[in-house]
């Protein structure tokens, strides 16, 4: 493949966030839908029960992202940006495909919970170096001095896939009867997703590698990138720490969103998912504008201020909510807590593409997002073991108030003046040696 210099940036951006759109779509449905599967695949008489099951399960996807960012992501290192996208989106499709299709657990029984968890196992390993080869594809192909602005696009992919699956729970929430929703209606979007997958990989085999990417002689082996990542273990924690503010911040806000309006709140499906939709776009207008905010002022007084703001206003926002919830009040604190996480992420991203060593850039980066994730996956199973527990329905805001204190260390550790210089002299030296 040629250099990217004959490729418009805004068609690259595009052709790489696509697939991203698809890929976070067939991932997030499984939450989204969670009340109906738990009916399909998981059917207890006691309904938090039955929920907690499928959580777990949707969870469990997350458990297996480490291991894909540690296979995958030295692959992505070691051939290309480009042939990575392409197997990832390949491992996606194959799980979307699994859970569109399984029969109930009326027709066939356990196995039809063991075969949603399988697709759930293969989503999760793709998408454990999804995020990463992405964020860096965009970070290493953006212009100079707008490389925030650019990697936030991977998040913003995520809020338009966020934004088209609560969409059409809506439409097929009107559309559709209840019994019929329960029956066969959830499965329409998973095979939505399925169809798109071609169109997916036409995209996909368009892309061309990364200037960067191509410009070095030297591309690790497996070996060398794993001696790296353990050289490196305290940033790839630090920036676990940071990760884990914006994957459980995220998770709360959107995917939690559905199940917590309709069955812990009472109000409404469609409520829940218009104010999912509104979280969406909020995140996506958000995103970008803060990546650029984040090339002029720089990455930590954002990351500082909004991990704060988290940490001081997450369990205050909701117990406001749960006192006397309605539509409207549910919409403005979510939007507050879309800002709060729309705002922090919008820094992040580029940060740990930042922080983490060019040799092992998209590995160390999907190690660093996945182990993150395996707090942010189980977001909406504590949410619902918290309110179960105690009995407060404010409740998950300690646990976005907890991920906000790891987002405060992470970022205090990664911008220490020591770390900085120690940072700034390896990349430096293995920049030379690459090039």
């Amino acid at each position: 493949m040629t250099a990217t210099t004959g490729q418009s940036k805004l068609g690259m951006v595009l052709r790489v966030t696509s697939g991203n759109f698809l890929e976070m779509f067939d991932f997030f449905l499984s939450g989204v839908y969670a009340s109906y599967i738990a009916k399909a695949f998981f059917p207890l008489e006691n309904e938090y029960a039955s929920l907690l099951l499928t959580f777990v399960a949707f969870g469990a996807g997350f458990l297996m992202r480490p291991l894909g960012a540690i296979i995958l992501g030295a692959y992505v290192d070691r051939i290309g940006r480009r042939q990575g996208l392409i197997v990832t989106l390949s491992i996606m499709a194959a799980g979307t495909v699994l859970i569109a299709f399984v029969p109930s657990y009326a027709t066939i029984g356990i196995l039809a919970p063991i075969l949603v968890l399988i697709g759930r196992l293969l989503q999760g390993f793709s998408a454990g170096v999804e995020l990463g080869g992405v964020s860096v594809y965009l970070s290493e192909m953006a212009t100079p001095g707008k490389k925030g602005f650019y990697a936030s696009w991977q998040s913003a992919s995520q809020q338009v896939a966020i934004i088209v699956s609560a969409s059409l729970g809506f439409a097929l929430n009107a559309w559709l009867a209840p019994a019929q929703l329960d029956d066969w209606g959830w499965r329409i979007p998973f095979f939505i997703g399925c169809l798109i997958v071609p169109f997916v990989f036409f995209i996909r085999r368009s892309l061309q590698e990364t200037d960067e990417f191509l410009a070095r002689k030297h591309h690790p082996t497996p070996r060398e990138i794993y001696r790296s990542i353990l050289a490196n273990w305290s940033i790839v924690l630090a920036g676990m720490m940071m990760v884990i503010m914006t994957t459980v911040s995220f998770y709360l806000i959107t995917v939690y969103t559905p199940t917590f309006g309709k069955s812990v709140l009472k109000l409404s499906a469609a409520d829940g998912l218009i104010v999912t939709i509104c979280v969406g776009l909020s995140n996506f207008i958000w995103l970008p504008i803060m990546g650029a905010l984040s090339d002029r002022i720089g990455r930590r007084p954002i990351l500082i201020t909004f991990s704060t703001l988290a940490f001081l206003t997450a369990y205050p926002a909701l117990s406001w909510l749960a006192e006397g919830p309605t539509f409207s009040k549910m919409l403005m604190v979510e939007l507050w807590l879309s800002f709060i996480y729309a705002s922090y992420n919008g820094a992040m991203i580029v940060a740990l593409t930042e922080v983490m060593p060019v040799s092992v850039r998209t590995s160390g980066f999907s190690l660093a997002y996945s182990l993150a994730t395996t707090f942010g996956g189980f977001t909406a199973a504590v949410c619902t073991w918290l309110i179960a527990t105690t009995g407060d329905n404010a409740s998950p805001g300690y646990w976005m108030s907890a991920a906000a204190v790891c987002g405060l260390a992470g970022t205090y550790f990664v911008y220490r003046p020591q770390q900085r210089r120690a940072l700034s002299g390896a990349n430096s030296l293995e920049s030379a040696i690459g090039t």
